[in-house]
């Protein structure tokens, strides 16, 4: 009996060393990129070139790079452009999920399961393989090189957005609806005035992961913006640092690292929002 016990521990041992190693591995893997670019960043042309990346900077307080890169790649205007795009994108992507979601949720018609069905078919397919008919469509639209085509490119509405409002508005009952009816209260009533107030938790996960993939976009922002000095945003505006004979990667991470502070900002100040958001969106109730 007491072999049996120390065989069992001896496996749970086993099992929390090969946790922990893969943690400190997955920690590594996730962090050695990070701090590559943070050295790198403070590096002036002549480490950089002498040095291999993980080799610390002669100085931490050579800001030069920082300095170069706001102004070579003239990121105040990125940043414009970026923050007119987040805005618009997030406000029109969560509205048109929000307001689908409510029509497939609470009113029955003949098609109502096929529309679901071809969402979810539609996940299924590769965004790439679309890219042709997509850019097609743009073009005979006049919307390629268009700060609002771009808009409107990236409002699509995501059908991970649709199920997860879907999933909260399963969880309203529909009694809400009813009473408001009852009192005279409208179709857009009821959804702007009692029902999307109550999908506060919906749409803060909806935002954080729309938010996070339109910020960081790049093949999309380089294909549909052409003209990078007029429509440039801040996931293009790095691309100055890159050529034929090579590319400045100290400028390039110092550009990085000044992409991060606004989403470190956000982050810190709504952190508690976030956190609520996204438990409330991981699970029903």
């Amino acid at each position: 009996m007491s072999n049996e016990i120390a065989a069992i521990k001896a496996k749970r041992l086993l099992i929390n060393i090969a946790k922990y190693v893969l943690l400190v591995f997955a920690a590594f893997v996730a962090l050695v990129p990070i701090v590559s670019c943070v050295i790198t960043a403070f590096k002036t042309d002549e480490e950089y070139a002498s040095t291999n990346v993980m080799t610390l900077p002669e100085s931490w307080l050579n800001f030069d790079n920082f300095v170069i890169a706001w102004q070579k790649a003239d990121m105040g205007h990125a940043f414009l452009n970026s923050f007119i795009v987040l805005v618009c994108v997030l406000a029109g992507s969560v509205l048109i999920s929000s307001m689908l979601a409510y029509v497939l949720n609470r009113f029955k018609f003949h098609g109502n399961g096929l529309i679901r069905n071809l969402f979810t078919i539609a996940t299924l397919i590769p965004g790439i393989a679309t890219q042709v008919t997509v850019y097609q469509i743009m073009t005979s639209l006049h919307l390629v090189n268009s700060l609002p085509g771009y808009i409107i490119l990236m409002m699509g509405t995501d059908v991970i957005t649709i199920y997860i409002f879907l999933q909260f508005f399963e969880n309203l009952p529909v009694s809400l609806d009813e009473s408001a009816i009852l009192d005279g209260c409208s179709y857009f009533g009821v959804f702007f005035k009692i029902l999307l107030p109550l999908l506060k938790p919906a749409i803060v996960t909806s935002a954080i992961l729309k938010g996070v993939g339109t910020y960081n976009e790049y093949y999309m922002a380089n294909l549909y913006l052409q003209d990078k000095t007029k429509y440039q945003v801040v996931s293009t505006s790095l691309y100055v640092f890159s050529g034929p004979m090579g590319s400045q990667y100290n400028y390039i991470c110092a550009g990085v690292l000044i992409t991060i502070i606004p989403a470190l900002i956000i982050f810190l100040l709504c952190q508690d929002q976030i956190y609520s958001g996204m438990a409330a969106g991981a699970v029903k109730g």
